[in-house]
């Protein structure tokens, strides 16, 4: 029998204006402290994206997107935060924000398999 794992993730939403509110699921990071894992996968639906705001810079959001891909794997990309233990980096990924890419309310759960859960999660919360 496989051991369950309990984690943690925050869906990634796009913001684009702040002030109205809205927004758009484009990611989850997912984070089991008894596997030593920290992961993100995003899916960017450019032509939704670019229907409901018309202005929005979508390179801007995939750069954000690629910034947290570097906080979790901890390389260069993440910049100071990456160097930093994985719970720290989970915690500063879910730190609420006031830019483009914003983390949701925190939910957790339990799996015996992190990556396969973190593609379920996407796949539902995301599309």
């Amino acid at each position: 029998m496989s051991a369950r794992l309990s984690y943690q993730y925050v869906v990634l939403r796009c913001v684009p204006r702040v002030d109205r509110e809205e927004f758009v699921n484009v990611g989850v990071v997912l984070h089991c402290q008894a596997a030593d894992y920290l992961d993100v996968a995003w899916q960017v639906d450019r032509e939704r994206l670019a229907a409901l705001f018309p202005a929005l810079d979508l390179d801007r959001v995939c750069d954000a997107l690629a910034f947290v891909e570097g906080v979790c794997a901890g390389d260069e990309r993440g910049g100071v935060a990456a160097g930093t233990p994985i719970g720290q980096r989970f915690g500063f990924l879910r730190a609420p924000k006031s830019t483009v890419l914003q983390p949701g309310p925190v939910h957790g759960g339990v799996t015996e398999d992190p990556a396969r859960q973190l593609e379920r999660l996407l796949h539902t919360l995301v599309g």
